[in-house]
């Protein structure tokens, strides 16, 4: 009894220590937005645009769009306790906000819900994505009207179900098999898997494309498909190639699959991600049938933000030294029966990810949360799902990598369940307050027409 009294009563002290307080830091917050934004400008200014009005909408959007602001702060903000030097070579996802999760179809053809972003995969701290999902539960919480009492519940409910997961997979390498599904899942997440379920290609097909007698081709849609010069169209062509070289010989299918039938500039698309340039690109398919068509997305790459906070932790050389590769590599570990037409690309001389534009995935609404219990049924799954994307990233992927078991790590580097609950939640709600005052700084230098970009 005295030695869980000692554990929480340290637990309780360095959660003081985590905890962030808020100050005001206007010229800073600017000076990173500029900083991260104004290389994107020469090639999409106008997304641009449309990111910095997006994330002028709220703080949880300015949050989404401004990971390398945490990752600036995790350089200096307190560690935690229960990390350890090899929970530090975790591979991370590195944007965990509820936003990143969602439903789709997997290879097997299983309805599974999982983490589905991969930009900022990189090596770091495991703690990093519990933080940066929690700090995103008390945003998404509050604009839904939720009662910080009952968003802190919820979030030591994530950090448990994750601890608890983390503990079942480094006693039973059990990583490989667990899935959340419809069977194992309630609440909104289930409502998403199903949702998914209900999805099919020809309506992915009938949104985006229109069919010319037998001859399928994308549509023009104002803010969202435009269409591209001749320039890009041709960089595009010849690129689909070593798109193709970066997919293993045995999920290749034959050359015909991969012919290119139409592309568009996709618009709009995300927060973070926006003044990326994006393309939809329709290629052929199984067969020369218009019905069985494929959408794949090429999506510019740059350098994650966790590098700002763990530089060099994966050495360039183990991704090619191209950011679509590492984008590509993360994703096909964080992941169980991964995308089969994952890949990368190089075109124009940028860096690109490339994958299925899946007809069944549905992204997780947080606006969905409305009550203080479909927040904690969720956050439960959340934090299952974040597990299994950390366990699967270790050596079970590439022992070259990552050389050991990360579920065990972690699991001996959890020495109280509790305490690391509590100290998240701490964090989290400091460090939303600080989001909330950046938001406010990046607000006021928006509405001067301060250069942002």
């Amino acid at each position: 009894m005295k030695k869980a009294w000692v554990v929480l009563s340290a637990a309780s002290l360095l959660c003081a220590s985590v905890a962030h307080a808020a100050t005001s830091r206007t010229s800073w917050v600017v000076a990173q937005v500029y900083a991260s934004n104004h290389p994107l400008a020469v090639t999409d200014h106008a997304e641009l645009a449309t990111k910095m009005s997006t994330m002028a909408a709220s703080a949880s959007n300015f949050y989404r769009g401004t990971a390398q602001l945490f990752y600036q702060d995790m350089r200096t903000l307190p560690a935690s306790s229960y990390a350890t030097a090899q929970t530090g070579y975790t591979w991370i996802g590195g944007d965990a906000h509820v936003g990143n999760f969602g439903a789709w179809k997997d290879s097997g053809g299983n309805t599974v819900f999982t983490a589905d972003d991969f930009d900022e995969g990189y090596l770091g701290q495991y703690v990093w994505d519990l933080r940066r999902l929690a700090t995103g539960m008390v945003l998404a919480g509050r604009e839904n009207g939720l009662a910080d009492s009952d968003i802190g519940s919820a979030i030591k409910g994530m950090v448990g179900a994750y601890v608890d997961k983390m503990n079942d997979f480094a006693g039973s390498s059990a990583e490989s098999s667990f899935q959340l599904k419809s069977g194992n899942t309630s609440g909104v997440v289930q409502d998403t898997i199903d949702a998914s379920k209900t999805d099919t290609r020809a309506d992915l097909l009938a949104k985006y494309t229109q069919l010319n007698g037998s001859t399928r081709s994308f549509q023009t849609i104002a803010g969202k498909l435009a269409a591209v010069d001749s320039t890009t169209y041709g960089n595009i062509v010849a690129a689909m190639s070593g798109y193709v070289a970066s997919i293993a010989t045995s999920k290749r299918y034959a050359a015909s699959y991969y012919q290119v039938k139409d592309i568009r500039q996709k618009l709009g698309s995300g927060i973070g991600s926006l003044g990326k340039l994006r393309y939809y690109i329709l290629v052929e398919g199984p067969s020369t049938s218009a019905s069985d068509d494929v959408i794949l997305e090429a999506k510019q790459e740059v350098a994650s933000a966790v590098a700002g906070a763990a530089a060099g932790q994966l050495p360039a050389a183990d991704y090619g030294y191209h950011e679509g590769q590492r984008v590509a590599m993360t994703a096909k570990a964080q992941t169980l029966n991964a995308d089969m037409l994952i890949g990368y690309a190089t075109i124009g001389g940028l860096a690109y990810y490339v994958h299925e534009k899946s007809p069944y995935a549905e992204d997780f609404d947080a606006t969905q949360l409305t009550s203080a219990g479909k927040l904690s049924t969720a956050a439960t799954y959340l934090g299952q799902a974040l597990a299994s994307a950390h366990a699967l990233a270790d050596q079970d992927y590439d022992s070259a990598i990552v050389g050991y078991s990360i579920d065990k790590q972690v699991s001996n580097a959890v020495t109280s369940t509790s305490g690391l609950a509590s100290e998240i939640s701490a964090f989290a709600f400091g460090y939303a307050d600080q989001v909330e005052l950046d938001w406010q700084s990046f607000v006021g230098a928006y509405g001067a027409g301060t250069p942002l970009y």
